[in-house]
């Protein structure tokens, strides 16, 4: 039994290392707060610099120290670890992980490190250099085959005038990823080291005139936590979004962005020409306007009583073709989704199959929509078809809870390829 099972709350660490970066921790930690967690921050003393003890306290509701001997009685520097559910380093800057790795326990944090026996994650900020030297890539290596999570830092804006890789990622990222480790009980594999995906996600916006559009109520918040997720586990990643809703684009991953159903089939196609598995996610439309006013269309004698539709292409259908006509790799893997509902002519699943069986994709992720279901939410469950006639139910929960299973039967996929 774990020990958060035992005291009915989770003992989540939060360890700041001294970076520019320290300053988002404050809403790291203020996420994981609100989330009902226990939160004790251990700073190092360079981190004060950036941030003071007094913010990190008011914000965690405990005590904050850095030395090994702060609260003797209570042993600090080995109990903070022992109890432990997670411990997440945000930043995690090159100097920390170095100590890190040589098993230095000469402040409270390292200390912490060498007493933990939960899941423990790093979030790297530092410069582009500090980041590609062979000393810090080796480092990084050397955690990750301890068993701890090393996340891929974000390319942007750095300290100065710099960017570049090595900018840590947006606290609401980490926090998803802290909960994930949460959720799933271990840490992601690295097991996609060396594949290419590409993933689609979000709805599209068939114009009808300047103002209005056909659309659906897709987020993309499925799609983008696949291609985040399939990021951290080694893929080169290359996201096309359509309509979503704000999302911040996620860290280590190429974004195209698109808005019909036809620039995103254009982009997919592209981007699938040299791609080891396409994953769409996205919401497309199954049809358009025939034509498209130039102008407002206004109330009154002129407004018609009707728009005619067009179907678009089904992209889905179109990446399986091509990978028969030999346009994309015959290795390469093609996951659909499906967001179906049951009626009279059978069930949400029963539906599934027949799509399944129509599209000829090799996996097929089916949600069951609905008032709460999938779309807009955050939580997610359904079923995983494969096209060798395997069915599993994906349990309920995150949304990046459901894009970790789906990850996982797409490496397993390109494990037999």
């Amino acid at each position: 039994m774990k020990a958060s099972e035992r005291r009915g709350t989770v003992r989540i660490v939060v360890g700041v290392g001294g970076g520019i970066a320290a300053y988002k921790s404050c809403a790291l930690i203020r996420s994981f707060t609100e989330s009902g967690h226990s939160v004790r921050v251990i700073p190092t003393k360079s981190a004060l610099q950036f941030v003071g003890r007094a913010t990190f306290e008011a914000l965690s509701g405990n005590p904050v120290q850095t030395g090994v001997f702060a609260d003797v009685p209570e042993v600090a520097h080995v109990r903070l670890g022992q109890d432990a559910d997670l411990v997440v380093i945000a930043p995690a800057t090159a100097d920390l992980m170095a100590r890190a790795v040589v098993g230095r326990a000469d402040d409270l944090l390292t200390a912490t490190l060498l007493t933990a026996r939960c899941p423990v994650m790093f979030a790297p900020a530092m410069h582009t250099e500090m980041w590609e030297h062979p000393a810090t890539v080796a480092n990084v290596a050397t955690l990750r085959e301890r068993g701890n999570v090393v996340i891929e830092p974000a390319s942007g804006r750095l300290t100065g005038k710099d960017t570049g890789a090595g900018r840590m990622p947006e606290p609401e990222e980490i926090f998803a990823h802290a909960l994930l480790l949460l959720e799933r009980g271990s840490a992601l594999p690295r097991d996609l080291e060396g594949r290419r995906l590409v993933v689609s996600a979000g709805g599209t916006r068939e114009p009808i005139d300047p103002v209005r559009y056909l659309g659906n109520r897709s987020s993309g918040k499925q799609g983008f936590a696949i291609a985040r997720l399939a990021a951290q586990r080694g893929a080169e990643v290359t996201l096309v979004a359509g309509a979503t809703a704000d999302l911040a684009d996620p860290a280590a991953v190429d974004v195209v962005n698109v808005r019909t159903a036809e620039q995103m089939r254009e982009a997919v196609m592209k981007q699938a020409a040299d791609a080891d598995a396409v994953i769409m996610a996205a919401a497309v439309a199954d049809f358009r306007p025939a034509t498209v006013a130039d102008s407002k269309i206004k109330k009154g004698a002129d407004e018609p009583e009707s728009i005619p539709l067009v179907k678009n292409e089904d992209i889905l259908v179109g990446l399986v073709q091509a990978r028969r006509e030999g346009i994309l790799a015959p290795g390469t893997a093609i996951v659909g989704f499906a967001a179906e509902t049951g009626d009279a002519s059978g069930s949400v699943l029963e539906h599934a199959r027949t799509k399944l069986a129509r599209k000829g994709c090799d996996l097929l992720v089916v949600n069951a929509v609905g008032e709460g279901k999938a779309f807009e939410v955050d939580h997610n469950d359904g079923w995983l078809l494969g096209a060798d006639g395997s069915e599993s139910a994906i349990e309920p929960g995150s949304k990046a809870l459901m894009a970790s299973r789906v990850l996982d039967e797409v490496a397993s996929l390109l494990s037999k390829r």
